[in-house]
């Protein structure tokens, strides 16, 4: 009964051992091999000179590869990536500023092979978004932000403004959250920004607005007294928008800028004091309003800041 091979090393012995073994001559055996002579004396010269574990096959992908990414460049976008959290686009465009041309898909398959990438969740739905354009100062949304933590014995409270038009962006530090600091915030901004400020959007918390919390409860949702930010807008011939309760992706813009905050700052920094504290968030607030911006289309907030001023 003649042995049938299992597999590709098993088949190669076979005919190696007929030549090693039973001593068949070239000729001879060359009449009933299926395989060339010349691949029958490389594989009798790999078994005798490694065994039978020579004959196992072996890949035959090149080990290098003439367009691959240099070393050095790959070790550069994953220390950016390390050191800065951006994303692909964004390291494109930071790496394309120094002079270093290379496509946004190849950084994203450099970051993806080192592990580097975020695991999104899968959405059920899909929503479809039209961006509307604004001029810069048309649209300006005001939240505030807990800072994290207790600094010096005490709580403090970040108000953000950011402009939805260039993504501009400037915060402050308060002791408290209340309707004076509000005021206060919006007429420092209108001070910084250097466009009329023609509408801002607030949440319906008691800082901004009095519209769902007023000094007497009424069924109609009407209130006795308007709120000072309502006063000061009307004032500055600005319109005061309010999201919708329970909607915070209404104010996704400065949402999503808090985001930035909470992974890009408060989780690398402590304060010893108020005024490390804001010292550090100012200086943040710099290096925020020079990050590149997906929305921009790889401008900064200052560049695009700069093109319409």
């Amino acid at each position: 009964m003649v042995h049938m091979a299992q597999n590709i090393q098993e088949e190669r012995l076979r005919w190696v051992l007929k030549r090693t073994d039973e001593k068949v001559s070239w000729g001879t055996l060359m009449k009933v091999c299926p395989y060339s002579q010349r691949t029958l004396e490389r594989w009798v010269s790999a078994y005798r000179r490694e065994g039978v574990a020579a004959l196992v096959p072996r890949s035959t992908r090149p080990k290098t590869n003439p367009k691959d990414t240099p070393i050095e460049l790959k070790e550069k976008v994953i220390a950016l990536r390390k050191k800065t959290r951006l994303c692909a686009l964004k390291l494109h465009w930071r790496l394309e500023k120094e002079g270093i041309v290379i496509h946004e898909r190849t950084v994203g398959k450099i970051l993806k092979a080192e592990g580097l990438v975020r695991k999104y969740r899968v959405k059920k739905v899909k929503y479809k978004y039209y961006r509307s354009f604004r001029k810069p100062g048309e649209l300006v949304e005001i939240d505030v932000k807990h800072v994290p933590g207790i600094v010096a014995g005490k709580q403090y409270f970040q108000y953000t403004a950011i402009d939805t038009a260039t993504r501009w962006r400037y915060l402050r530090v308060f002791s408290e959250e209340a309707t004076e600091h509000s005021v206060e915030f919006l007429q420092d901004v209108i001070e910084r920004f250097p466009h009329t400020i023609t509408g801002v959007k607030t949440d319906n918390h008691a800082t901004f607005t009095n519209y769902y919390v007023g000094t007497i409860g009424r069924h109609d949702k009407t209130v006795k007294t308007v709120h000072a930010l309502d006063r000061f807008c009307a004032e500055q011939s600005i319109i005061h928008y309010l999201i919708d309760p329970g909607h915070p992706a209404q104010n996704g813009t400065v949402e999503r800028s808090h985001r930035e905050d909470q992974e890009k700052f408060y989780d690398q920094h402590t304060f010893d004091s108020v005024g490390d504290l804001k010292r550090k968030i100012k200086r943040w607030n710099e290096v925020y309003n020079d990050l590149e911006h997906c929305g921009l289309y790889g401008k900064t907030p200052n560049e695009a800041l700069a093109l319409t001023t």
